[in-house]
């Protein structure tokens, strides 16, 4: 086969704008340390304690997937990615809204906390200043690529 019969190699084409470089690069070390600490904390306590409070634990583990996701979104990188990631972290400033003032509103509802309780002020308020942080970067990332 000469070089003229070869199919040109077709390189996938590479994004315009790496959404985890630079202070994206600071987000998928955040997500992924809350992802490892979410479900680390959220497997042990079901093990150990489901009965105990089993809407807390489960909230925990529906935490620590969407960490996950949206840690794997920002290291792929891509519009599509970029796209998911955004409605992922919308999904999780809600989540971490709704449980948050669930939790203040009737706290005998989460007899222990979730990553999301209090506004997330077991860690230090990081649940819910994380996705808004994300939101503003991947915004920026959509404008810099087109």
């Amino acid at each position: 086969m000469s070089d003229t019969d070869r199919p040109e190699a077709t390189a996938s084409p590479k994004p315009a704008f790496e959404l985890g470089t630079g202070p994206g690069r600071v987000l998928v070390w955040f997500y992924g340390v809350f992802t490892v600490a979410a479900a680390s904390r959220s497997i042990v306590q079901m093990i150990m304690d489901f009965d105990r409070a089993p809407l807390a634990y489960v909230l925990s583990a529906v935490a620590a997937v969407v960490y996950g996701f949206i840690t794997y979104s920002l290291v792929r990188g891509g519009e599509r990615a970029r796209r998911a990631a955004l409605v992922c972290c919308a999904a999780e400033l809600l989540g971490v809204l709704v449980v948050g003032a669930w939790t203040l509103a009737e706290p005998a509802a989460f007899p222990d906390a979730t990553v999301w309780s209090d506004f997330g002020m077991g860690y230090l308020f990081i649940p819910v200043i994380l996705p808004v942080t994300g939101m503003i970067w991947l915004r920026r990332a959509k404008t810099v690529a087109v």
